[in-house]
């Protein structure tokens, strides 16, 4: 009797993707090729190896008294795996140690960034925010507290002062730098701030008064303007859009801890970059064909009705952008499953009808 696939451990919601593919048994996954996984959605050449694994280590025979448990055996492969990993991470190093940066390359970033008044406002880990007293839990759901995620030379990833700065450094080399306003958040600019009267700011607000410190977004000509409020003198509310950082000198500690080179994970930290949570990347399937270029992405049921316009847009230009070479069309599946539709009332009436009538008939029946 085959043993059913759910009994392997890890497999989660990629189960429906396996059996659309036919391997709908322990056996057919553990007997399956690597090159056949990679293939189907949001399976990447690590989860195939381990799915193939876990299923071959299901269909271990019992042991007899005395021997290794295959649960035993499971941990040393586990450990095993483990130390395989670390040593891939230490041999990727020590060949990336000292070495220059180039054009083009995907990174990670660690920082630390004060204002000029030392007041931390970034930090690349959950551990360090909670220590300069700025953790906070649903930012750090958003994936505030991580490395940064860079491309070398490009725009758009970090400010300007800080992109010139990364080119010049090595793998893991340590660098502290003080960035200006013209190459961080600019200067702080009169024009953008604003004077407006409270019940007019009432009207803006959904009826709301004003508070000092809140967030004001406001909509002119079809484009967003996010502010804050810094005063309210003699009627008038003051909204103050330059960015809370403008006008600053920035002090920042760098440290350039990976190279991404994976093509997968490559598109993961896109989508990370693009606001998906990034507990939440594992539910969208991502699947790759080579022969056009081409990158299917199924969005999830969680996400269906959500409004991802911008976001699948940007990450699109991003893809098509930063991975040219590689990437040509970018396609987002959106899948609606049929919901049952309950009955039609005419439908509904003849079923009574019928039940009425065959109650009636058990009943002649019963008398006879």
């Amino acid at each position: 009797m085959s043993l059913k696939l759910e009994e392997v451990k890890g497999l989660g919601k990629k189960i429906d993707t396996l059996k659309d593919a036919g391997i709908d048994s322990v056996e057919k996954l553990a007997n399956s090729k690597l090159e056949d996984l990679t293939e189907l959605k949001g399976i990447g050449k690590a989860t195939a190896e381990k799915f193939i694994e876990n299923a071959k280590e299901l269909l271990q025979p019992d042991t007899k008294e005395g021997e290794t448990k295959p649960a035993e055996k499971g941990e040393d492969k586990e450990e095993k795996k483990i130390q395989e990993e670390i040593k891939k991470l230490e041999e990727k190093k020590a060949k990336l140690q000292g070495k220059k940066v180039e054009d083009g390359d995907f990174i990670l970033v660690k920082i630390t960034a004060r204002t000029q008044k030392g007041k931390i406002f970034r930090v690349s880990s959950e551990e360090d925010a909670k220590k300069a007293g700025i953790y906070d839990e649903n930012r750090a759901k958003q994936g505030f507290y991580t490395p940064e995620f860079v491309i070398v030379g490009k725009p758009g990833f970090v400010n300007e002062g800080l992109t010139e700065t990364i080119k010049e450094m090595n793998f893991f080399e340590k660098k502290s730098v003080r960035i200006p306003p013209t190459k961080a958040f600019g200067k702080r600019d009169p024009q953008k701030i604003e004077r407006i009267g409270i019940a007019k700011f009432r009207r803006l607000n959904e009826g709301k008064n004003p508070e000092i410190g809140q967030e004001f977004v406001k909509q002119t000509q079809g484009q967003t303007q996010r502010g804050n409020v810094t005063n309210v003198l003699q009627g008038r509310v003051i909204v103050d859009y330059n960015h809370p950082l403008a006008g600053q000198n920035l002090d920042y500690n760098l440290e350039i801890i990976d190279k991404i080179e994976d093509f997968n994970e490559k598109i993961e930290y896109f989508m990370i970059n693009k606001g998906i949570p990034q507990e939440n990347i594992s539910e969208f399937q991502v699947s790759y064909i080579p022969k056009s270029k081409t990158l299917e992405i199924t969005i999830p049921k969680m996400f269906l009705f959500q409004n991802l316009t911008y976001v699948k847009f940007g990450l699109a230009m991003d893809l098509q952008s930063h991975m040219a070479d590689e990437i040509y069309d970018v396609k987002f599946i959106e899948i609606f499953e049929k919901i049952p539709l309950p009955a039609a009332p005419s439908d509904s009436v003849m079923k009574k009808v019928e039940e009425f009538n065959k109650e009636q008939e058990e009943k002649e029946e019963s008398k006879d």
